[in-house]
């Protein structure tokens, strides 16, 4: 399924990427990661932060390709993970990956499973990686939406 077909059936909105936005969104994802890798903070909230930052790179591949989820809809979460393929060329067998920690994310917050050590460093590792990705797609793609530092 693209983007268009996404936006028409309303899984998706039109959404005007801007520098700004771009740049706050991505400092969120750094903070977040950054706060997952807080030893002395539980494992469920550990994970927490690092699903954050894993959401706040699919958002930021959808607002650079002028998309964002449409929230009042169930599945944001399942659309904006699994829409990284169209937005930012990850690889399928990452976002299979991705959409599994989004399971796990439910099962913890809706079901109170606490999040295993295995599971959380899996969490920290993708997260990290898709960060590094957005980053280089984002320098590569769409400079014009990269605040200088």
């Amino acid at each position: 399924m693209s983007l268009q077909n996404l936006l028409a059936i309303g899984r998706l909105q039109a959404h005007q990427p801007d520098a700004t936005g771009i740049a706050k969104l991505l400092q969120a994802a750094r903070r977040n990661l950054a706060d997952a890798r807080i030893e002395q903070i539980s494992a469920d909230n550990r994970f927490d932060a690092a699903y954050k930052c894993i959401m706040q790179c699919a958002m930021l591949g959808l607002w650079a390709n002028g998309y964002r989820t449409s929230t009042s809809q169930p599945g944001h979460h399942q659309t904006a993970i699994q829409s990284l393929g169209l937005t930012m060329a990850v690889a399928q067998p990452d976002i299979i990956v991705l959409d599994a920690l989004r399971r796990q994310r439910n099962v913890s917050d809706y079901e109170s499973d606490p999040v295993s050590n295995a599971t959380l460093q899996a969490c920290m590792e993708q997260s990290a990686k898709l960060l590094a990705h957005a980053e280089g797609w984002l320098l590569a793609h769409r400079p014009d939406l990269l605040v200088l530092r």
